[in-house]
C-alpha cells in the first residue's frame, strides 16, 4: 500500500533546508514570499537585524486582484520592486519558500524583476 505525503510539511521541509544556505544582509536582503489558497504576501527581509524592509501582499489597497492568481502575482511583484525602490533597494536574494518555481511564484518574481529588482 502506497503511504500518502503531507504536502505542507514537505514544503516547510523543502523551506528549512534552503534556509540554512540563504540569508539577507543589509546590503542584498531576501525577498521571502508566501502564497496560501486565498492570498500572495511578499517581504524583504534583513536577516542580520530581524527586519522587515519592505512589504506587500494581495491585502493591500493598490493591489485590484485579491485572489491568489497569476494576475495578483504580477501586481505583487511590481508592488514590491516599487516600494523597493523607493527605499534604494536594488539587490535581493530571492527565497521561493519552498514552493516550485511555476506559475504564481514564477510570475511574481518575473514582475519583480521587470521593476527593477536584481537577482
Amino acid at each position: 500500500m502506497v503511504s500518502q505525503t503531507d504536502r505542507k510539511f514537505e514544503r516547510n521541509r523543502r523551506h528549512a533546508r534552503v534556509r540554512t544556505k540563504i540569508s539577507g544582509t543589509a546590503e542584498r536582503p531576501r525577498l521571502c514570499m508566501y502564497r496560501s489558497n486565498t492570498g500572495i504576501y511578499a517581504q524583504i527581509i534583513d536577516d542580520v537585524k530581524g527586519n522587515t524592509l519592505v512589504s506587500a501582499s494581495t491585502l493591500d489597497k493598490e493591489v485590484k486582484t485579491k485572489h491568489a492568481n497569476k494576475e495578483a502575482a504580477k501586481e505583487v511583484g511590481t508592488l514590491i520592486a516599487a516600494r523597493a525602490k523607493e527605499k534604494k533597494i536594488t539587490d535581493v536574494v530571492f527565497d521561493r519558500s519552498g514552493y516550485v518555481y511555476h506559475g504564481i511564484v514564477k510570475e511574481l518574481a518575473e514582475a519583480a524583476r521587470e521593476g527593477g529588482l536584481k537577482f
